[in-house]
């Protein structure tokens, strides 16, 4: 199954939506007394867009790290409907983490690669997944040769080339200048609107919180956990008409109000 079919079939059962993965009762500890989430209780459903906003040090990158098992919880559980296989998901970095000695095609062959995969076998699903980012004909570029958007774009292609079911990105366009970011936002819907993925997105950003997402989770800070979430009722797809309404004005002053409540907490 491509890609674009998938978007399809998730597409389908967002309609009748199912938690595709569960949080319950989540808490992380580090050094035996640094409580970083205390008790954070989250569904996730088909065919979401999550962003999670929160201050500084409120938990949201190690919520996202948790979720993709690159650490284990102290308590609670994180549940995965049906289960969880080494392609469920896909990690875009607050950097692109690309290899530079690796041509664009290779970095984003890496995830089937450390799955055994030849890049031969593989070939259709990279050019696949850099045509979605619109890099295919820089698929023999090096990272050093590609702007910053551009690398980005790269990772984003590296972590569809799996056909994920959720896409997890820890503020990847924070380091970017603003036309850029403006720009990937853009992109990054038109994409979801192609495919039909789940996504998490962390951000500082309420403005690109509103713009992109379903739901915003507002985390409070340390001990990190929910306190409130707001929800965007504005119809895809989202483009300049949206950014200059009064409804987009409207959710952006909920979503602020709710992040002044999790500052104040």
């Amino acid at each position: 199954m491509t890609l674009q079919e998938t978007g399809v079939a998730a597409g389908a059962a967002a309609a009748q939506p199912a938690p595709l993965l569960s949080l319950d009762g989540v808490s992380k500890v580090f050094n035996g007394d640094l409580v970083a989430l205390k008790g954070m209780s989250l569904d996730v459903f088909q065919g979401d867009f999550i962003s999670l906003l929160g201050p500084s040090g409120c938990g949201k990158s190690t919520a996202l790290r948790l979720i993709a098992g690159l650490s284990h919880p102290t308590s609670g559980r994180i549940n995965w409907a049906g289960g969880q296989d080494a392609g469920d998901l896909g990690v875009v970095f607050q950097e692109p983490t690309l290899m530079p000695w690796a041509t664009v095609a290779q970095n984003v062959w890496l995830p089937w690669r450390l799955r055994g995969k030849s890049f031969a076998a593989m070939k259709g699903r990279i050019d696949e997944a850099l045509a979605l980012v619109g890099l295919e004909k820089f698929a023999a570029s090096y990272p050093r040769e590609l702007s910053g958007g551009m690398k980005m774009r790269v990772s984003i292609a590296r972590a569809l080339v799996t056909n994920p079911r959720l896409i997890l990105m820890d503020e990847p366009f924070a380091a970017l200048d603003e036309i850029t970011r403006h720009k990937l936002n853009n992109d990054l819907l038109a994409l979801r609107a192609k495919i039909g993925c789940t996504i998490v997105f962390v951000t500082h950003s309420v403005f690109e919180s509103v713009f992109l997402s379903s739901r915003i989770v507002v985390m409070a800070a340390r001990p990190g956990r929910v306190i409130h979430e707001v929800a965007v009722v504005a119809p895809y797809p989202r483009g300049e008409d949206f950014r200059t309404s009064a409804d987009y004005a409207a959710h952006c002053r909920a979503a602020s109000a709710a992040l002044h409540d999790a500052i104040g907490d």
